[in-house]
């Protein structure tokens, strides 16, 4: 394929983007396909001559879409949203165009240094502290991740390799796994799961601990289980609170946590994965408070953006301590420039390799600008306050929790066997996709707004059909 010709299919591919996503909604969230429905649609083996361009379009609807979960339908409302917009695309496009793999400065300069802009144009969107801002004063500074996930792991890591240093230098004798038995890190019980796997990783021992009746980790909470765990000879490292649980969009308290992090020299990581983006929403700002107690911080401009994944963003108030954890320095990836104002990103994460990311930032902030996302985000709120009230007429049905930003948690009132029910009924029926969670022994369906042309018309279409659904399982369950 030549110029001439990518720039012939690159047309058929960027009008068929444009067909899908804006005719998207026609199509059923959830595909209906059974595990392994493609293998027999392509040959067993790869064509030994090439094939015509037109053939290849044609299979996109033949073998793609039908295994498609269709995320950014205004009908997918599971999990949270996978933020997606057209400049964020064409910024992928560019992005793989140049295909540099940005791990040191001189590897492709402009790829490091928009990224430091970047992530200190989204640090103060947030009005995060000024210790996380790069400056030549200062050791803080942000980077992109491929995941909230990886940035938990980049955090307990470098927290682990901090301690340790701190006890080696203290005892001598101590060995790396004498070291590491005594490391304990802790969570909440309702944290993400990548938390857990990150202590796994890690090969340290972690304590998912309860949370109050609104979801919440409390400062007297950590303070129990630290002062327990010192008296078992063990060294407290590390906490993961969350601002905006998986389950139910339940908040740590951050002021709580915080300076009970800071006395007991244990490093304090917030995984803001979801609410975050809300943040920059001045009205929502108050759900941070208490991160300048944090040594880390992560959220993803993937999730509710308008930025397409990856891109999870994460500050550290002193990247010494980060690409002293990672930090190695062969030959043939030195250069003239390093350890100057610039950084090697390769010493901030876990693989070497690095797509230039920050130009999908750089052009959806540009296009929207600050008041742009702003107002997807609200406008996403407000049909959640839609559907909630839908919710709250319907005397079959209760609110699980608080509704604070783009989640609602909801159940038939009565046993956990007649929502799992109801849940298997809307999902069979494939008209809109939800999931479900389980807090405190309670199930409850979860309705997420997710994609960004969510309108209001298609909450209420959501409700009907969760209505009728309902209707049939009740008679079904119940002979109502």
């Amino acid at each position: 394929m030549d110029a001439t010709k990518f720039r012939s299919c690159g047309r058929d591919v960027l009008d068929y983007i444009a067909e899908y996503l804006g005719n998207i909604s026609q199509r059923q969230p959830l595909p209906d396909v059974k595990p392994g429905y493609l293998r027999p649609l392509i040959p067993d083996q790869a064509p030994v001559t090439g094939e015509q361009w037109d053939n290849i379009m044609q299979d996109i609807e033949r073998v793609i879409m039908p295994g498609i979960t269709h995320w950014h339908s205004p009908h997918f409302h599971a999990y949270f949203p996978s933020g997606n917009s057209y400049p964020a695309i064409l910024a992928d496009m560019l992005s793989d165009a140049i295909g540099c793999i940005g791990f040191t400065w001189a590897s492709s300069p402009a790829c490091t240094e928009l990224e430091v802009s970047m992530m200190d144009w989204l640090a103060k969107m947030l009005n995060l502290p000024n210790e996380f801002l790069f400056s030549e004063e200062g050791k803080g500074g942000g980077v992109i991740q491929g995941t909230a996930s990886e940035a938990t792991l980049v955090a307990l890591l470098s927290a682990r390799t901090t301690t340790s240093g701190r006890l080696k230098a203290a005892d001598s004798i101590l060995t790396p796994g004498q070291i590491i038995d005594k490391l304990v890190a802790y969570t909440s019980e309702e944290a993400h799961s990548s938390v857990e796997r990150a202590a796994l990783i890690g090969l340290v021992r972690i304590r998912k601990l309860p949370t109050d009746e609104n979801g919440s980790l409390r400062g007297p909470t950590l303070e129990a289980a630290i002062k327990e765990d010192k008296e078992k000879g063990l060294v407290p490292f590390f906490l993961c609170a969350t601002v905006g649980t998986t389950s139910s969009c339940a908040f740590d308290n951050l002021s709580e946590l915080g300076p009970i992090c800071t006395h007991h020299d244990v490093w304090f990581h917030i995984d803001a994965a979801y609410a975050g983006s809300a943040c920059i929403c001045p009205e929502y700002r108050y759900l941070l408070d208490g991160v300048e107690h944090s040594m880390s911080f992560s959220f993803n401009p993937h999730k509710w953006m308008l930025v397409n994944f990856d891109c999870s963003a994460m500050w550290i108030k002193n990247r010494d301590l980060v690409s002293g954890a990672f930090e190695l320095d062969p030959l043939y990836l030195k250069h003239d420039n390093q350890g100057q104002i610039m950084p090697d990103y390769r010493h901030w994460q876990i693989p070497l390799g690095r797509r230039f990311r920050s130009l999908k930032l750089w052009f959806v902030i540009r296009v929207y600008g600050i008041e742009g996302l702003q107002t997807q985000i609200r406008k996403d709120v407000s049909l959640t306050k839609e559907f909630e009230a839908l919710v709250r007429k319907d005397q079959r049905f209760e609110i699980v929790g608080t509704v604070t930003l783009g989640l609602v948690c909801f159940r038939l009132k009565g046993p956990n066997s007649t929502n799992e029910v109801l849940n298997k009924k809307i999902n069979d029926d494939r008209k809109i996709h939800i999931v479900p969670s389980i807090v405190k022994g309670t199930y409850f369906l979860r309705f997420v707004v997710c994609a960004s042309s969510t309108q209001a018309s298609d909450v209420t279409f959501a409700w009907s059909v969760i209505q009728e659904a309902t209707s049939v399982v009740l008679q079904e369950v119940n002979g109502q």
